[in-house]
Parts: structure tokens; sequence; C-alpha cells
């Protein structure tokens, strides 16, 4: 579950087990293990399968309970004609995920450097001028977080392909509202079609397969 689906996941096992209580998450994780071999924090981050034990116990009630759960991560604001969708993220512990990335100078060049374009990793170490050991760190945890994504490749000399990575945000808007910090973004296209957290707040139901 790469991108914004990772970034995402993070907070959605928690929240999960805090809604629908230990008894039941335990029923649920069970049931992962038995049908999948896989644990609660696991499926989340292959929701399909997550979403196929939910139905088992709660029908067609589960995209509900989705549903119910994530808004208490993230909002989708409405779009106005040629505007493109802000997403208000609304849990904590992700607001600070992407404070403290942003709060990283190095981090939010990569970020920079690579909005709305694709780079491979040693031409974004050489755009941002950031040394290697400490650079490959940092955009490596990037990518675990879900910051970034892999968009195309390039073939080295000798055949090899290398991924290129993008940033999954179009624009981050960052204000202080009756003493809250707000944390709004803007995703690229593709990072909205391929997010099945997204596609659910919209209300459809069919999820974006996964390998």
């Amino acid at each position: 579950m790469p991108g914004f689906d990772s970034l995402i996941g993070k907070s959605l096992s928690e929240i999960i087990m805090a809604d629908l209580g230990q008894k039941t998450a335990e029923k649920i994780e069970q049931r992962l293990f038995e049908k999948y071999g896989t644990s609660l924090n696991k499926a989340v981050e292959n929701f399909p399968k997550l979403d196929s034990v939910l139905r088992e116990f709660f029908g067609d009630g589960a995209s509900g309970i989705e549903r119910k759960v994530l808004q208490q991560i993230m909002m989708i604001e409405q779009a106005k004609k040629e505007t493109k969708e802000w997403i208000t993220i609304k849990d904590r512990a992700l607001i600070k995920l992407i404070l403290e990335a942003l709060g990283d100078d190095d981090k939010k060049n990569i970020l920079n450097t690579v909005t709305g374009i694709s780079k491979l990793i040693s031409a974004i170490l050489d755009d941002c001028k950031i040394p290697q050991t400490s650079g490959y760190r940092k955009i490596n945890s990037l990518i675990r977080d879900g910051f970034l994504i892999v968009n195309g490749y390039s073939m080295t000399h000798d055949g090899k392909r290398v991924n290129k990575y993008m940033s999954i945000f179009e624009n981050i808007g960052i204000h202080m509202e009756k003493h809250r910090v707000i944390v709004q973004v803007q995703l690229t296209n593709e990072s909205m079609e391929n997010s099945n957290f997204v596609q659910l707040l919209r209300g459809n139901q069919q999820l974006v397969p996964l390998e």
C-alpha cells in the first residue's frame, strides 16, 4: 500500500480498535489471521483484506464503519469548479508526522524537488545537495512513511532498472485556527485515484486492487 494510504494507515488500526472495542477487534484480528495469515496492523497495509473481513462481520454496514473511522483521520473538502480537492488532516499523530517531515530542511527540499516530477534518488541528492549517507536515510524514511512513491524508472548502462520517485503531494497548506495547527494537502491525480481511503470517503465502493 504505497503512498497516501500508507501514510493514513498508520493511524487507522488504532482508531478501528478504539471504535469497535477490544473484544470485537480481537475477533477481527483472529479472522484475519485465519483467512490471510496477517494481523490487523498488516491488513491495514492491504486494505481489501481488512475490508473483506469487516464485511463478514458487518455486511453492508462495513462501508459505514470504514467511512466513520476515516472521517476521524481526514476530511475531503468539496472542490470548487476547476479546482482540486483539499484534504484536511484531522488525526493529531498524522499531523505531527507531516509537520516533522516539513520541519526537516533536507526532507522538505526532497519533497519540493520531486513535486510534479519524478527523479532518480541520485538526482534528488544532487539537486538538494545532500550527503549520500544521510540523504539515502531520509529518502528511505519518506518512502516508508508514504510521502514518496515510485513513478517510472530509468535503465542503467548494464540493463538494470532504477526507480524514480515522486511526491504524493501537489500542495500542502498549514495555518493556525483557534490555537490549533490545521494541515491541508492536495494530492497528485494518481495518488487520489489509487487511494482506497479517498475512494471510500467519496462513496465509491470499488476498492483499488493491490498486488
